[in-house]
């Protein structure tokens, strides 16, 4: 194999270098040089050694090998909650899984529901040597992110945020994420768009300021009153809150935008049971993707959420951590898309509650 020169002398250290010079100088892919420099599996021993080779000359700093070691896993009662109920923390959790393999990193679960589970937890990983670091699944709550202050080994927190940067995480672009679907249901011709959420994390607060962003932006007045909170994500909730929204004002919007599937699968149910119907009435979307969004009746339309990549992102995030390069704490927000199917349509020139208030007038006059 011939190698190419690469920028900078050895002993020096090169800004320029990055990882498709090291690529590009031993002829081999970008993702087989990355694999290599990382001691993962499926490169051919005499690549490897070419690559590191190579990569040391270059003074090219080489991500910490982890294989042989364990990561801590600790997941909120929220994150096991939603395991039991769909598969969003599932297919996290499955992403991190194949990642592990991969590293040859052993993930090690252990549920916190508290600060005295989450100080056992932090102790178990300083003791333990093997432990490179810790994860924490779905974890808000300030109190408990508090002792992970300082801690001595890497923390990354998985579809959760530090609003003060002190800690690294990976979540789903969720403001962006749900302006995007917003400004699907408003090209479509909708201007009152519900909203259904449940309040509590941070990250379905960036969904929330997500929809307000396309209704301000796009010029249309923003109304509380469109917002409506749901006290769990159970589809029986959202549909008894939609019904009796629409039995106290009428249907007064054409289009409904749920902060997760579930919801959005409980809104359809509440529209159906009011006598209305979807997309004819009322559009309906959802924000996750989960695999049964494509067979509710109508098929949902939704925003995909990168679900397993959480999981493989977040690890290569703590791996970067555990560098001899210094790294302040990153916020990494996985890109999201539009799923588009049956549930949503262009909204009828005239609004049906319009209709039915014009029909109601009609048969009280005589004929």
């Amino acid at each position: 194999m011939t190698v190419k020169p690469l920028p900078g002398k050895r002993g020096k250290k090169s800004k320029r270098v990055r990882l498709e010079d090291i690529a590009e100088a031993c002829g081999v892919s970008l993702s087989t040089a990355s694999r290599a420099l990382a001691g993962e599996k499926g490169v051919r021993p005499e690549i490897r050694q070419q690559v590191l080779e190579v990569a040391k000359i270059a003074n090219y700093v080489i991500p910490t090998a982890v294989a042989g070691q364990k990561v801590i896993l600790a997941a909120s009662s929220a994150a096991m909650i939603d395991y039991v109920r769909n598969q969003f923390t599932l297919y996290v959790l499955e992403g991190l899984k194949d990642r592990a393999q991969a590293l040859g990193l052993e993930i090690i679960t252990r549920p916190i529901a508290g600060r005295h589970e989450e100080l056992a937890v932090l102790k178990e990983a300083l003791d333990d040597p093997q432990v490179a670091g810790l994860l924490f699944l779905t974890v808000d709550d300030e109190g408990m992110l508090a002792a992970t202050r300082g801690f001595h080994k890497p923390v990354v927190l998985l579809n959760s945020d530090d609003p003060f940067m002190r800690l690294s995480s990976v979540t789903p672009c969720n403001r962006s994420s749900a302006r995007l679907a917003a400004d699907h249901l408003i090209d479509l011709g909708h201007e009152r768009i519900l909203f259904l959420m449940r309040p509590g994390r941070r990250t379905i607060e960036r969904r929330y300021e997500g929809w307000k962003d396309a209704l301000l932006h796009r010029g249309l007045p923003f109304d509380e009153g469109l917002m409506v909170p749901v006290e769990d994500w159970l589809p029986e909730l959202a549909a008894q809150a939609v019904a009796a929204r629409i039995a106290a004002r009428g249907l007064d919007f054409t289009a409904i935008l749920a902060a997760g599937d579930s919801l959005a699968v409980g809104a359809m149910m509440g529209v159906q049971q009011s006598g209305f119907t979807v997309p004819g009435d009322v559009s309906v979307m959802g924000m996750d993707d989960l695999p049964q969004a494509a067979f509710l009746n109508p098929p949902l339309t939704t925003m995909h959420i990168p679900m397993r990549e959480i999981g493989s992102v977040a690890l290569d995030l703590l791996r970067d951590n555990l560098s001899s390069l210094p790294m302040p704490p990153r916020r990494v927000e996985l890109a999201c898309h539009l799923v588009e199917r049956a549930s949503t349509a262009r909204r009828r020139p005239v609004s049906i509650h319009q209709i039915s208030m014009d029909s109601q007038d009609r048969e009280s006059f005589p004929h």
